[in-house]
C-alpha cells in the first residue's frame, strides 16, 4: 500500500521550491472559449519557476493563436507540440512519456479551467518531502464551475487512504490537479506501449501499484469547469451518480477495467509490488469467474470505492458481472 504522507514542507523550506522547474502539461482541442482565463491562471502562480509544453490534437478553432501569443508575452517558457490525435488520454500521456520533457515535478493542465494561485506551491511543499527516488503523485480536491464561471460546490471529499486496491477501481483525483515527481515519469516512460482509458487514472494505478508515495489534498486547488464538452464531469449529485450507473449497467466501467488490468498485467514485472500483483491477479480473476466465485476474488482482492454507495455499486456491478 502507498505510503499517505500528509507532511507538508516547513516554512523554513520554502526557498527551496522556487529553484524547482515544473514543466506543465497541456493538452488542448478547440479550447478558445476558455484557454485565456486558464494560461492566466498559470500566469498568475505563487511558484514562477514553470514551463508550459502544449500538446493540440487538431485544433480548428483559435487554440493555436491563443497560446501563441501567451508564448510571446511569456518568452522562453512556452513549446507547442503536434498531438497523437487519438483523444484525451493519448494526447495527455504523450506529454507524459516525451523523453525531451525535462523538469523537476511535471503537472498536467486541463485547457478550460482556473487555477488558484497557490496550486503549484501547494503541491511542491508536499512533494519534497518525498525522496526523488520514490514515485510520487500529488492530488486535491476541485471547485465546481459552470461553464459561465459561477462557482456551486466542491468535488466529494473522500476520506478512505490512497491505495492501489481503490485505484483498481476508482481514480481518486482528476488529472486537472495531478503534480508528480520524475521518478513517477520514469515509471510512465517505462510503461509507454499501453492502451488506458484515462491518463489520471492510469498514474494513480501506477504509482500505487509501484507502491509510491500519494497524497490527495482535501482543499480544491482549482475551479474545474462543467460544460457540455467535459469528459466524465463532476461526481457531486444525484444527476452524476446516475451517469456513472448508467455507464456502470452499459458495461463502460466493465470495459475501461479490462484496457487497465490488460495495461498492467502488459507492463514490466518489476514495476508493480508482489502484494499489488496478487491483487490484481485476483481482481481479474473476479471479472469473468461465475457469481460466487467473483464475490469471492473481489473480496480476497480488497479492493474498495472510497464511499459506502460507491463499495454498495461496486457489489452491484460484481453480481451483475459488470466489473
Amino acid at each position: 500500500m502507498p505510503e499517505n504522507n500528509n507532511a507538508a514542507a516547513s516554512e523554513t523550506s520554502l526557498p527551496s521550491i522556487s529553484a524547482k522547474r515544473v514543466a506543465i502539461l497541456m493538452g488542448t482541442k478547440d479550447g478558445a472559449a476558455y484557454l485565456e482565463q486558464q494560461l492566466k491562471s498559470i500566469a498568475d502562480q505563487t511558484h514562477d519557476n514553470w514551463i508550459l509544453i502544449v500538446s493540440d490534437d487538431g485544433s480548428t478553432d483559435a487554440t493555436k493563436a491563443i497560446v501563441e501569443r501567451f508564448a510571446e508575452a511569456h518568452p522562453r517558457r512556452v513549446t507547442v507540440l503536434e498531438g497523437p490525435r487519438q483523444g484525451v488520454c493519448a494526447n495527455f500521456l504523450s506529454l507524459a512519456i516525451h523523453p525531451n520533457i525535462d523538469a523537476d515535478y511535471f503537472a498536467f493542465s486541463d485547457q478550460d479551467d482556473v487555477w488558484y494561485p497557490d496550486k503549484l506551491t501547494r503541491a511542491l511543499q508536499w512533494l519534497l518531502t518525498i525522496q526523488d527516488d520514490r514515485p510520487a503523485l500529488y492530488c486535491a480536491r476541485t471547485e465546481l464551475m459552470s461553464a459561465d464561471g459561477q462557482c456551486y460546490g466542491r468535488s466529494t471529499l473522500f476520506a478512505r487512504p490512497p491505495a492501489f486496491q481503490n485505484a483498481l477501481v476508482q481514480s481518486l483525483g482528476g488529472g486537472n490537479t495531478m503534480v508528480f515527481n520524475s521518478a513517477t515519469k520514469a515509471l510512465l516512460e517505462r510503461s509507454a506501449d499501453v492502451e488506458v482509458p484515462l491518463h489520471d487514472w492510469w498514474l494513480y494505478q501506477l504509482v500505487s501499484g509501484a507502491g509510491g508515495s500519494i497524497f490527495y489534498d482535501p482543499l480544491p486547488v482549482l475551479k474545474y469547469r462543467q460544460h457540455r464538452h467535459s469528459l466524465i464531469g463532476s461526481n457531486l449529485g444525484w444527476r452524476a451518480r446516475l451517469i456513472r450507473l448508467g455507464m456502470t449497467l452499459d458495461g463502460h466501467f466493465r470495459d475501461w477495467n479490462a484496457m487497465n488490468i490488460a495495461a498492467l498485467k502488459s507492463i514490466p514485472t518489476d514495476i508493480i509490488t508482489p502484494e499489488n500483483r496478487a491483487a490484481l491477479m485476483l481482481f481479474a480473476k473476479a471479472t469473468s469467474a461465475s457469481l460466487m466465485k467473483r464475490l469471492a476474488y473481489l473480496r480476497q482482492s480488497g479492493v474498495y470505492r472510497q464511499t459506502l454507495l460507491g463499495n454498495i455499486g461496486l457489489i452491484a456491478a460484481a453480481i451483475i458481472k459488470r466489473i
